[in-house]
């Protein structure tokens, strides 16, 4: 690989032509006959989609939204799986000049309506099972409505395939909207609060393949896939966009995540490059029989702090240590232990590695100006004119609502860590997630990473309460593995357990026992919830 900070330069002049075109950048720029995706149905029988198909039937799908009114800068919500169509119709979307707004195929109607009435969509495309949840929404005096697959007995809207059949004969003629043209308006995942919108310009694209090439090293020769959805900012960016982008054969898989399906997909397509969340690999521990012989080079996980256990169990099963990487949906890839032969190091044990090229980032004191000292917990902030890769400004349509600081310089992530005096981050928490205790500031993921070492939880999530002697005190919230009891005994034995493995003052006064933690659609735990419910 060239040295980093040249290929920095070369991908951030590569995105900031003048004029530049996401189609061409996106596929056309590509060799013809150069798969593009592999995608996989549930009975392990697949498609390999080239460029040269894809700029066809993109072609035909942007003049189809041509037809419907749609032109550059317009919005397209797009509710749909994993497949074919899906790449088709974001190219199409793209090519147009038009902004993807991605729909989590997980979201309930006051969700979807919530991003397409923010974002103005005047087209909604959505797989035939999904158009449920669109009654009352699409139609009349709201978005016209386009259908991927068979909806029996339905009207009002067009079939997909039909309209590309129409459309058979379009001219190619790709928008060209320069650096600054947005690609896609993707929302937040409300972790702590309401969801707010991030628009991702064609610029973006340098960090976007920045973080493939030196934070999973996808190569040529590999088989990659990101198992995330790309309803989402991990799989959107890493399984689609930074793919594309980089001219790389991705993985898709047209089906819902499943373990033994994972397993197959591994083995049968000799896999050499997987990413997924913690939950994916939390999800195979333990669940089939798992295959001999796999193909796996690099393994990677992103979206929420992977736990040491999960470290161990990849290194016995997989024959290699999943590393941990951490972003945004904001600001994509910062900080990871890359695969990069040039970057690589030896992963130490609960870091989240160190910032990728074209990335300066620390972590500040609490005036949010200065650098804390090395071991103290701090905001995650990026040093902006010092960050070439960074391209997000602020949230559209959301007049007050800052995450920079007062002179501009750094922007502030919102999660805390320390730093150590090598470089190395670890992550701590959301910055509203802290709890300070009687002068000690603690993050919930450490403790709960303690609770999770303990045979009977399934799951834990620790939040502050308000206490008048310390400040806070904490308590967690605990889910049990199938057949576990929750008794007074496993209370002790739980609080014991931090006691004797994080610190004695750090335990949960009181733990409660719950079926299920409230979560985001992308599976992040909602702590202000569980603080709210007390």
């Amino acid at each position: 690989m060239t040295d980093p900070r040249t290929r920095v330069d070369e991908l951030v002049r590569c995105y900031a032509r003048a004029g530049s075109s996401a189609a061409a950048l996106l596929c056309d720029g590509h060799p013809a006959d150069a798969v593009a995706f592999t995608v996989i149905e549930p009975d392990l029988s697949s498609r390999d989609l080239t460029y040269g198909e894809l700029r066809a039937e993109s072609t035909k799908f942007a003049a189809a939204l041509d037809d419907l009114g749609v032109g550059p800068g317009d919005a397209v919500a797009v509710l749909m799986g994993k497949s074919a169509e899906l790449v088709v119709t974001l190219l199409g979307i793209w090519r147009r000049g038009a902004i993807h707004v991605p729909l989590f195929t997980a979201f309930a109607p006051p969700a979807i309506e919530l991003r397409v009435g923010a974002s103005g969509a005047k087209v909604v495309v959505a797989d035939a099972g999904q158009c449920d949840k669109l009654d009352g929404l699409v139609g009349g005096a709201g978005p016209h409505l386009v259908v991927v697959g068979q909806r029996p007995g339905s009207t009002g809207h067009d079939d997909f395939h039909d309209l590309l059949a129409r459309h058979g004969d379009a001219a190619d003629a790709p928008a060209a909207l320069g650096p600054d043209g947005v690609l896609i308006e993707l929302f937040t995942s409300g972790t702590t609060g309401a969801p707010k919108a991030v628009q991702v310009p064609i610029r973006a694209l340098a960090g976007v393949q920045g973080y493939l090439e030196f934070g999973l090293d996808v190569r040529a020769d590999d088989v990659y896939w990101n198992a995330a959805d790309p309803g989402w900012a991990y799989g959107l960016y890493y399984a689609v966009l930074g793919p594309l982008a980089a001219g790389r054969r991705s993985l898709l898989l047209h089906a819902p995540f499943g373990p033994a399906l994972t397993w197959q997909i591994l083995d049968r397509f000799r896999v050499t490059n997987f990413a997924a969340a913690p939950t994916v690999y939390r999800s195979l521990q333990g669940a089939g029989e798992v295959p001999s012989g796999l193909a796996l080079r690099c393994v990677s996980s992103a979206g929420e702090p992977l736990t040491p256990d999960v470290v161990a169990w990849s290194e016995s099963v997989l024959g290699v240590a999943v590393r941990d990487h951490y972003g945004q949906t904001e600001q994509g890839m910062m900080i990871g232990n890359a695969w990069a032969d040039t970057l690589r190091e030896p992963v130490r044990p609960g870091s989240m590695g160190r910032p990728f090229p074209g990335w300066n980032v620390a972590v500040l004191a609490d005036d949010a100006t200065t650098p804390a000292p090395h071991g103290t917990i701090g905001q995650v902030a990026v040093d902006v004119p010092n960050s070439p890769l960074a391209t997000f400004r602020g949230y559209a349509r959301a007049s007050g609502t800052s995450r920079f600081s007062k002179d501009g310089r750094w922007y502030l992530t919102g999660d805390t860590a320390t730093l150590d005096q090598d470089g190395y981050f670890r992550f701590s928490a959301r910055d509203d997630d802290v709890i300070i205790m009687a002068g000690y500031r603690i993050g919930p993921f450490e403790v709960e990473s303690v609770l999770l070492a303990h045979e009977k939880v399934a799951e834990a999530a620790v939040v502050g309460r308000p206490d008048e002697l310390r400040g806070e005190v904490l308590e967690a919230h605990v889910v049990l593995t199938a057949g576990a009891e929750g008794t007074p005994e496993l209370v002790s034995e739980i609080q014991q357990l931090v006691k004797d493995r994080y610190a004695r003052h750090a335990y949960p006064r009181a733990v409660h026992f719950t079926d299920a933690l409230p979560k985001t659609p992308s599976g992040k735990i909602q702590r202000f919830l569980l603080r709210q419910d007390g």
